[in-house]
């Protein structure tokens, strides 16, 4: 119930990176190069089995909704799960044995383009097309974006909707070996400041869309749980900052980056507990105050990414992962 969120600024820019540095410009680059943990993770731990990409995102809009690499890099981005539908098949007429003497002749031309050419690009380019081979002839990643898979009954717990569906597409892809997962409900439909706007305030709002949280989070969980993945995999439900306790005219809330609060479940970590505290308006901090680098400090720590980690900038510099953040103690 602690998180600072004054670093934040209405995108999910800051706590997607779990960095107070990365925020939204209105000149320049988006987070200020500084990278997502998704693409962190994608780096420092790669995909958990081959022909997985590492990083996935499950959003309506990616420019809204999702924070990728930043001056990390464009081979850390997350692929976008929306955009899938069978692409990981091969186009009508080119069978498997066709595409391998394809991909061999290809070795064959980059080994010698290798011999004239010993640039680390070479070396990055080999690993593109070699991750873009074992997606499409894996069939791993092509399996696990197949809904149709599931009971229907398992897809009536999680719900129909775009929430539930996005959330169960979440758990098959940890199963399958998908490091890291962000999805976003649709851009807008939390952003409760009065009946004044289209998704209302927070009577007008909450009542249709807390029930469809409740139900898609409580069914990630348990399928979690049942398939004994939730003791290996963190969950966190957040938004960017928290909202005004005072109620606006118009039966809304503004926004409020004073404070904020969010869900973690699974990992490992001790739960069944509150962690901090607010005023009794719910206003501001009054024990445990936390800050977007510890978030990214206990999530790397459960990935397994060392406390001194750090990335290098286009100019060079060494860079760390965690800005002024320490692993959350009373998780452990």
């Amino acid at each position: 119930r602690s998180m600072d969120a004054s670093s934040s600024n209405h995108t999910p820019i800051t706590f997607q990176a779990g960095n107070p540095k990365a925020q939204r410009t209105e000149i320049g680059r988006q987070g200020g190069g500084y990278p997502s943990m998704g693409s962190a993770a994608a780096k420092f731990c790669g995909a958990g089995r081959p022909g997985m990409p590492a990083y996935v995102a499950l959003a309506d809009s990616m420019v809204s909704d999702i924070y990728g690499a930043g001056d990390l890099g464009q081979a850390w981005e997350p692929l976008d799960g929306m955009k899938i539908n069978g692409r990981f098949s091969l186009p009508k007429g080119i069978e498997v044995p066709r595409l391998q003497d394809r991909d061999g002749l290809r070795r064959e031309l980059d080994r010698f383009r290798r011999q004239m050419d010993g640039s680390a690009a070479l070396q990055q380019q080999d690993r593109y097309v070699q991750e873009a081979y074992d997606l499409v002839l894996g069939g791993a990643a092509q399996k696990a974006f197949d809904l149709s898979q599931e009971p229907p009954e398992v897809r009536d717990r999680y719900g129909r909707d775009s929430l539930g569906e996005k959330s169960l597409l979440a758990r098959r892809l940890v199963e399958a070996g998908v490091t890291f997962v962000t999805l976003s409900d649709a851009w807008g439909h939390w952003d409760h400041h009065g009946d004044e706007v289209r998704w209302g305030g927070i009577v007008k709002g909450l009542t249709p869309m807390l029930p469809v949280l409740d139900r898609g989070i409580t069914a990630l969980v348990s399928d979690l749980e049942q398939r004994g993945l939730l003791e290996t995999t963190l969950v966190l439900i957040l938004g960017e900052f928290g909202r005004s306790p005072v109620m606006t005219k118009t039966a809304g809330r503004d926004h409020w980056p004073a404070v904020m609060s969010f869900l973690m479940a699974g990992g490992g970590m001790r739960g069944g507990q509150v962690i901090g505290a607010t005023d009794r308006r719910g206003g501001a901090i009054q024990e445990t105050p936390l800050g977007p680098g510890d978030l990214a400090a206990t999530v790397f720590q459960h990935l397994g990414i060392p406390a001194g980690a750090h990335w290098t900038n286009p100019a060079g510099r060494p860079v760390p992962l965690v800005d002024a953040g320490r692993p959350i103690v009373d998780l452990s």
